[in-house]
């Protein structure tokens, strides 16, 4: 398995696997091909898991944690804290308050079911709590041993760089595919000055990019994407024109429009490093092949042209959880 290093010399698999969909969010989850996939991405050199307590909620990293059990050295364990919710999945609200990250840290440590986390991300910035407070707390939990790395998520240039000064971010995770060019913005440039590495969610954009997904009716009530504005009406049909260019460059190469889409997130840079989520062991076996796709210039320059930068149509979220998610 090819690797790259994130920040503070965090080495990680150039192609991680992200979990939450194993729980939550994307249709009815089956808990055996969950683990059957967990294990299977162990197998094959894919060691970088990432998590959160809020994806079930809860139930997320228990299913990790039993996935693991025997082979915690394998493992570069990521989870994060922030998102608050109940028991029931009520959302509370964002919370970057000391007292309460504490808690979230212990446990989140017995869900998994190990003595200490790789990468620890605040999943979300809290506009309430001055961020050095909140890192402040993150730092002694380094100082404990509980939390090995610091990561961010969808935090601004700003916040990042005070974060940064209060305690080193090993890696930010952002939203970044041929769909979500954000990152390029200010992100990027950001980073690279402070040697944080980029962890991109979603490189697939949220299964539109596999071009397995060719009508709303696929969704069923439990899949966010169903509510998700890139899906709806008008938004749908442009963003499925885009992937239509998208295969034919595709086919062109003798791949598959995933694989393309993950080799051009990691052609963009020795410290950008992807997390598709699948909760199938035929996507991951597919995912992981792209590692082995080298974009040309020629190819890189007919992938901008069939996905121009702006050229998706949609907000990533729904209106009334875009404050939360632009923190």
């Amino acid at each position: 398995m090819k690797q790259r290093t994130l920040g503070q010399g965090l080495t990680v698999s150039s192609l991680g696997l992200g979990c939450m969909g194993m729980s939550e969010f994307y249709g009815p989850g089956d808990e055996a091909e969950s683990m059957a996939t967990l294990h299977r991405a162990l197998d094959l050199g894919v060691t970088f898991l990432d998590t959160a307590d809020m994806y079930g909620p809860f139930t997320n990293e228990r299913l990790v944690g039993r996935a693991i059990a025997g082979r915690r050295d394998e493992v570069v364990l990521a989870t994060k804290f922030g998102i608050q919710r109940a028991e029931d999945g009520t959302r509370i609200g964002v919370n970057g308050r000391p007292d309460y990250l504490r808690q979230a840290c212990d446990a989140s440590l017995d869900r998994l079911g190990v003595d200490h986390i790789d990468l620890y991300y605040q999943h979300r910035v809290d506009s309430t709590v001055p961020v050095e407070e909140t890192w402040g707390a993150l730092a002694e939990l380094v100082a404990a041993g509980k939390v090995r790395h610091l990561g961010i998520s969808e935090a601004s240039p700003d916040v990042v760089r005070r974060a940064h000064a209060v305690h080193p971010i090993t890696a930010g995770q952002y939203e970044y595919s041929l769909f979500t060019r954000d990152p390029e913005d200010q992100i990027l440039g950001t980073f690279r000055e402070l040697g944080i590495g980029l962890v991109a969610y979603s490189p697939l954009g949220r299964g539109l990019l596999t071009g397995a997904i060719t009508s709303t009716d696929q969704f069923d009530a439990t899949d966010f994407r169903a509510h998700n504005p890139r899906f709806q009406g008008e938004n749908f049909d442009a963003n499925r024109r885009l992937v239509t260019q998208i295969q034919e460059v595709a086919e062109a190469k003798g791949v598959t429009p995933a694989q393309l889409a993950l080799a051009w997130v990691l052609a963009q840079g020795e410290d950008v490093v992807a997390i598709p989520g699948t909760k199938r062991r035929t996507y991951l076996e597919q995912n992981v092949a792209a590692l082995d796709i080298a974009l040309t210039q020629d190819e890189l320059a007919a992938l901008e042209k069939a996905a121009p930068r702006d050229a998706v149509a949609g907000e990533r979220y729904p209106t009334n959880t875009l404050p939360q998610i632009r923190s």
